[in-house]
Order: structure tokens, then sequence, then C-alpha cells
């Protein structure tokens, strides 16, 4: 156990990105430094073995010269520092002088540069206290009886070279820790903000969805993956609160559904019960058009729900091309109302729309007039925005007692019937407006009340309009005309 335990705790720190980078460029200094940190030793030897024989060679020629002048004494004095041993040799190998260092010596080379070859180096080993030597031998003159000089130095011994090599040796390893320890340093600030959004992420549960994690400054990929997941993170929000916004909306529309069902269903039923358990003093016939009556209720009920269930789930198809005045007039021919309807249209407006869908539109708008209105009913068309080309509106106005500022918004709600409106229609669903709002949201438009300029409410439906062609605006000026 005791032993691997430091391996269990080494696992980790290899398993992330830090630890792997600071491995790899850890063998990639080791590969290239030892290779380097060798070559550079090896160069610095040749360097150093270079101005040792330099050396060697002008305190040859230092002494040759003084020798040629006539100068030399029998005590050579070095003048080339780290060359100590120095010889003037004559015929018959006898030491004419030397140096301190050799003294007493023999001739310290059995070298004898000739007359054409003047100058030879040459590395000799001799008896202690000399020892391995770098040699240069120069001939003073070119006669045979011309004395040679000899200078040398020791060759170092292998402490000196070994300490020589230790100094690389701790050189590249200093080297390969720094490469290490920086690759480790820097891949840790690097990766700071990362660690910062992983911990921001974790934190992040379905219910909180408002937390975004921390965007580095600048263009690099961290900070660009921080701007990203930040934009996720939004889209997520926004789709979390349109999904809670759909459930509550399905939760209060079954709510109200049932509620809306129970009451014509418990009624028919009752009614059922009733005649069934006394056939001969009930009015059959009064019977079954009561009956009649709530399954009418029932079935409009359902029908305007499974509309409003298709509206929201699927986008308006069957599209095509309606000139609005065109439409307004032949619906309403179609009807028989209680109050004249009185139009205002205005040719050209058109739009691209399902017409069943704006039909029902303005069914249900007409339905809701001619049941509020005292006298007067008026729908209006008109071409409204900029250009007088950007929107097509439908207005549709009564004369009645108009809705209160406070419920307009209400009316449009499911199921929502103000008291005039229950005593007007007591059959009603409270399902028209809603409809006819969410088409106009599904066609991308939209549907509100305001006054009505004839004293009731007023509802306006306003629709992107459609492009028009050239024979679309000659046919527009010629009705016009």
């Amino acid at each position: 156990m005791p032993a691997s335990a430091p391996r269990t705790r080494l696992r980790p720190r290899l398993r992330s990105l830090r630890g792997r980078v600071t491995v790899l460029v850890t063998l990639l200094a080791t590969v290239l430094f030892i290779p380097a940190g060798v070559a550079a030793g090896l160069l610095a030897r040749h360097a150093l073995v270079n101005a040792a024989w330099r050396q060697v060679r002008q305190e040859a020629a230092v002494a040759a010269a003084d020798v040629r002048r006539g100068e030399l004494a029998r005590a050579v004095i070095p003048r080339v520092s780290g060359v100590d041993l120095i010889q003037v040799v004559g015929p018959g190998r006898v030491v004419l002088a030397s140096s301190a260092a050799a003294r007493g010596l023999p001739p310290l080379a059995g070298t004898m540069p000739t007359s054409q070859d003047t100058v030879r180096d040459v590395q000799a080993c001799a008896a202690p206290p000399a020892g391995c030597m770098r040699i240069s031998a120069v001939r003073v003159r070119p006669t045979p009886d011309s004395p040679v000089v000899y200078a040398g130095r020791r060759v170092p011994g292998r402490l000196s070279t070994g300490i020589f090599d230790t100094l690389f040796a701790v050189q590249v390893v200093a080297l390969i820790g720094l490469a290490a320890w920086g690759a480790w340093k820097v891949t840790g600030r690097m990766l700071r903000p990362v660690e910062a959004i992983r911990a921001e992420l974790a934190a992040i549960n379905v219910n909180d969805l408002s937390t975004r994690v921390p965007e580095p400054a600048g263009q690099n990929e961290i900070a660009q993956l921080a701007r990203t997941i930040n934009a996720t993170l939004n889209r997520l929000e926004q789709a979390k609160g349109g999904m809670e916004r759909m459930l509550d909306q399905q939760r209060r529309f079954a709510s109200d559904a049932s509620h809306e069902l129970r009451n014509p269903i418990a009624g028919l039923r009752l009614l059922l019960e009733d005649t069934q358990l006394d056939l001969e003093r009930n009015d059959l016939p009064a019977t079954l058009d009561r009956a009649l009556e709530d399954i009418d209720r029932l079935q409009a009920i359902t029908t305007d729900l499974l509309l409003l269930a298709q509206l929201q789930a699927d986008p308006p198809t069957s599209v095509q091309r309606i000139d609005l005045a065109r439409f307004v007039r032949t619906e309403v021919s179609r009807r028989t109302d209680r109050h004249p309807v009185q139009l205002d249209l205005q040719p050209g407006v058109t739009v691209d729309a399902v017409p069943t869908h704006i039909g029902r539109i303005l069914a249900n708008l007409l339905d809701n007039a001619q049941r509020h209105a005292e006298t007067t009913v008026r729908v209006n068309v008109r071409a409204s925005g900029h250009e007088q080309r950007n929107s097509a509106e439908l207005a549709v106005s009564d004369d009645g007692t108009g809705i209160p500022e406070a419920d307009r918004e209400r009316v449009f709600e499911r199921f929502t019937r103000l008291r005039a409106a229950r005593q007007r229609d007591p059959q009603g669903t409270g399902l028209g407006l809603a409809i006819a709002r969410t088409i106009a949201q599904a066609h991308k438009g939209t549907l509100h009340v305001a006054d009505s300029p004839i004293g009731g409410a007023c509802f306006i439906l306003r629709l992107p309009s459609a492009p028009q062609s050239a024979d679309e605006c000659s046919n527009d000026r010629d009705e016009a005309h």
C-alpha cells in the first residue's frame, strides 16, 4: 500500500491535459537538450584543445625568436599563460636552457623538425612529473646544428574533464527541469479559465439556468468556447421559459376545458336520467331537443378546442393570396345578421393567408359585434404602415357598450366571457376571440381591442401585406377609377 499510494496520486495528474502537456514538453526538451548538450560539450572541448595548441605554438615561437636574437638565458621565463614547460635542446639532444617547471627533465619529445618542416605538434607522455603533454617543437634555424625549442603544457586529467562534463550535464538537467516547470505553470495558467468554466457548468442545474460561465478576454479558443457556452445557456433558458409557459398554458387549458365540458355533460346526464325515471310524465320530444342542444354545445366546444390545438401545433398551410376587400364583401353577403353591416373597403389590400382561417376570424368578430351592437356594425379594410404597404388592417366595430380597459386583454383568454356576453348569449363557448387571436398570431399578425369610432368596441386585425405585382397594381388603379 505505501508503494502504490504515490503512484495512485500521480495518475490523475497524468490523465489531465496539464500533466500530459508537461510530460510531452519534458520529453521534447530531453530529446533536444541532451544531444545539444553533448554537441556543445564536444565543441567546447575542441575549442579548448585548439586554444591549448595555439598557446604552446605561440610560446615556442617566442622562445625561438629569443634564441635567434641571442637573448635566451639558461632560465627560460614563460611568456604565455598556461604554458610552463619550455626547453631549448641542441645537437646531441642536450638541454641548453629550460623553464623552472622543466628543469632537470630530459627532452620533452623525440620529435626533431627538419629544415623543410620547421614546426611540429605532438602529444607525448613522459615519466612523472611531466606526464602527458601537448608539445609544439620549433626549429630555430634551417642549419643542421640548429637547436630546437620545445613548449608544452600538461594534458588535463580525468578529474578536470569530469568536472567539465558534469557542468554540462547539470546545465542540461537544469534546462529540462526549467522546461517542465515552465510547461506546468504556463499550461495551468492557460487552463485556469477552463477550470472556472467547468466549475460553473458543474454548479448549473435544470432549475436555474441563469448562471453564466466567465468569459476570458481576447479571441482565443477558450474565449470563443466560453461565449458559445453562454449563448447555448441563453437558448436553453429561453427554451425552458417557453416550455414552462407552454406547460402552464396546457395545464390551464386542460383545467378550463374540463370545467367547461363538465357542465353540459352533467346537465345532459341529469336530463336523461330524469327522463328515464318517468318516461310517461316527461315530454320526450322536448327532452330530445334539450339533449341535442347540449350535444351541439359540446360539439362546438370540442371543435374549437381541436382548432386551437391544431393552430398551436402546426404552422398555417395552404396559404393563398387574398384580396381582403373582395373576401370581406363575399363573406358578409353570405350572412343573415340582426344588424346591417356597413362596409368601408379599400381595394387592392392583399395578404398571404389561409382563406378558411381568415374567414373564421371575420365570422367570430362579426358574431361578437352582432351580439353587442345596438344598431350598427361596421367593417373597415385598409392598408396601414410606411408607404401604405407594410400591413393590412381589418377592423370590426359596433355601437354597443364597449369593453372596459381592464378587460381588453382578458377577453382573448380561453373560456373567458364577460357578464354582458353571458347575458346576451348563454350558449357561447368563450373560445371565439381566443381562436381569432391564435389565428392572427399564426399568420404573424396581431389582434387587439380599441375604442370604436361609432361608440362601442373595435377589434383590429393587422396582417403583413403581400407584395403586389405590376398586374395587381394596375387592377387596383382600375378599381379605384
